[in-house]
């Protein structure tokens, strides 16, 4: 019922393209543009070409970052994200985090969904290949993210519950907690750069996990 209802309201925030054309990746645009393709055919046989684009550059604390929808190179529909898009056969759902786009599936009617094509000059086309060209090496840097953002969490709450159980008013009805690892400023520096690292490997991937991924940013 919620993500229904959360589908119908970004339905509605679907506005009309103003029919522009879509401009070509450009390779300093790899960390500022996200774009992914779709390609279907309707019941006739006729393929259709959907692209989708977002700027990365915007504002994502405004909360007004927006998603565009191409049809055949030109500009059919604009909408803020999270943005659910119409197209044949189901929807285009797109979603981001503080790190990079999270979600940019199509559903169909059915209820099946798969992930767009990444734009192969696009930092997500360049993870994919990569991911296609050494399949190892690839499931090696995704462990070492998923590694690396469940470490971060760990400190971060222990960390959390020295200070939270340090009053003596807390401490008496429930004692306290000492965390089992201390970090120096350098080595909590260290620590930050690595999960900034590991956050964007994954946004790359658009793998997203609340407790790993939310607590990060």
């Amino acid at each position: 019922m919620l993500k229904e209802w959360r589908q119908r309201r970004a339905l509605r925030r679907v506005e009309p393209g103003d029919g522009r054309e879509l401009k070509r990746f450009r390779w300093w645009q790899q960390l500022s543009r996200a774009l992914f393709y779709l390609r279907t055919a309707d019941a006739t046989g006729r393929w259709t070409v959907y692209a989708v684009n977002v700027r990365h550059g915007q504002n994502q604390g405004s909360g007004n970052v927006k998603a565009e929808l191409y049809v055949d190179g030109r500009q059919h529909a604009v909408c803020r994200l999270p943005a659910v898009f119409p197209v044949e056969g189901g929807t285009v759902e797109v979603s981001m985090s503080g790190f990079g786009l999270k979600r940019c599936h199509y559903v169909t009617d059915e209820g099946y969904e798969h992930q767009l094509t990444p734009d192969p000059a696009s930092a997500e086309g360049r993870r994919a290949n990569l991911a296609r060209r050494h399949p190892t090496l690839s499931r090696v840097i995704g462990c070492f993210s998923a590694v690396a953002l469940a470490t971060a969490l760990v400190l971060l709450v222990s960390q959390m519950a020295e200070k939270l159980t340090e009053p003596r008013e807390i401490a008496q009805h429930i004692g306290t907690f000492t965390a089992p690892v201390h970090l120096s400023v350098w080595m909590n520096i260290a620590v930050v750069l690595v999960t900034l690292a590991a956050s964007t490997e994954r946004a790359l991937r658009l793998r997203y996990s609340r407790l790993l991924d939310g607590g990060a940013g």
